[in-house]
C-alpha cells in the first residue's frame, strides 16, 4: 500500500485478486508530487505507455500527449483539479502507446501525505483493461470503486456542512477539512464522516449555532473510531 493513501488494504487486495499475480503487468503504481510537478511511475505503467522501464522520465506533458484526443481535455482538467484541491479522484479514459495501440484504463488516485500529514501530492494505481475479461472489469468496479465513492460522498457532505455554516465556497470548505485532517493526523474520510454525524446532533433552532459547530469541528477527531484494516 502506498504510504499516505486513503484506500484500504481491502480495496488494494481486491485489485490483486482480480488482476492476479501472473497478470501484474495489467496494473501499476504512480506518484505525483505537487511542489516540483514530478511524476514517478512503476515499470508496469511505463510499459502501458509503450516505454521500456527507465527509458523516459514521465512528465505531465508526456502523459497528456498519450491520451486519446477525445479524453485529453478531461484528463488535463482532472490533473489541474487534483493539484488545486488535493482531493481523491477516479478516471476512466484511454491512452495511446508508442505503437499506436489504444489502452482503456482506470486510474484511481488518492492524496499523498508526508510524515506530518501535510498533503504533498497524489498517489495511486493504473489498471489496464485492454485484455481484461468483462467479468474481471466488473469485479474491479464492484470491489474498488464503491469504497472510493463512499469516501468521496462523506467528504462532499462535510464540505456542504462547512459551506453552510461558515458561508464559504466548496474549495474553501475542503481546505478547512483538510487542515483539520492534517493538524489532528486523522484520515480525511474518517474525519468527514464524524463531522457529518456530529452536525446532525446540533439543534439548528438554538442560538449560538456557529459557536457549537466550531466546537464540533475542533473536536470531531477525538470521536473518530478508526476502522480495522
Amino acid at each position: 500500500m502506498i504510504e499516505g493513501s486513503e484506500l484500504s488494504p481491502r480495496a488494494i487486495g481486491a485489485l490483486g485478486s482480480v488482476i492476479g499475480v501472473e497478470s501484474c503487468a495489467n496494473a501499476g503504481e504512480f506518484r505525483f508530487f505537487f511542489a516540483d510537478q514530478r511524476w514517478e511511475w512503476s515499470d508496469e505503467v511505463a510499459r502501458m505507455y509503450g516505454y521500456k522501464p527507465g527509458a523516459v522520465e514521465p512528465t505531465t506533458a508526456l502523459l497528456l500527449s498519450h491520451k486519446h484526443p477525445d479524453d485529453r481535455e478531461l484528463v488535463e482538467s482532472a490533473i489541474a483539479k487534483v493539484v488545486d484541491t488535493g482531493e481523491p479522484f477516479c478516471s476512466r479514459h484511454r491512452i495511446i502507446d508508442t505503437e499506436g495501440r489504444e489502452h482503456p484504463v482506470i486510474v484511481i488516485g488518492d492524496y499523498q501525505t508526508d510524515e506530518n500529514g501535510a498533503v504533498i501530492g497524489t498517489a495511486g494505481y493504473y489498471i489496464d483493461l485492454t485484455d481484461a475479461l468483462e467479468g474481471e472489469r466488473n469485479d474491479v468496479i464492484e470491489d474498488v470503486l464503491p469504497e472510493l465513492i463512499e469516501s468521496r460522498a462523506a467528504i462532499e457532505q462535510a464540505k456542504g456542512v462547512l459551506s453552510l455554516v461558515y458561508a464559504v465556497s466548496a474549495d474553501q470548505a475542503f481546505a478547512i477539512l483538510r487542515w483539520r485532517s492534517q493538524h489532528t493526523n486523522t484520515k480525511l474520510r474518517d474525519l468527514a464522516q464524524q463531522l457529518v454525524l456530529d452536525a446532525r446532533d446540533i439543534d439548528a433552532d438554538r442560538a449560538g449555532l456557529r459557536t457549537r459547530f466550531d466546537h464540533v469541528l475542533l473536536t470531531a477527531h477525538e470521536r473518530v473510531v478508526p476502522e480495522a484494516d
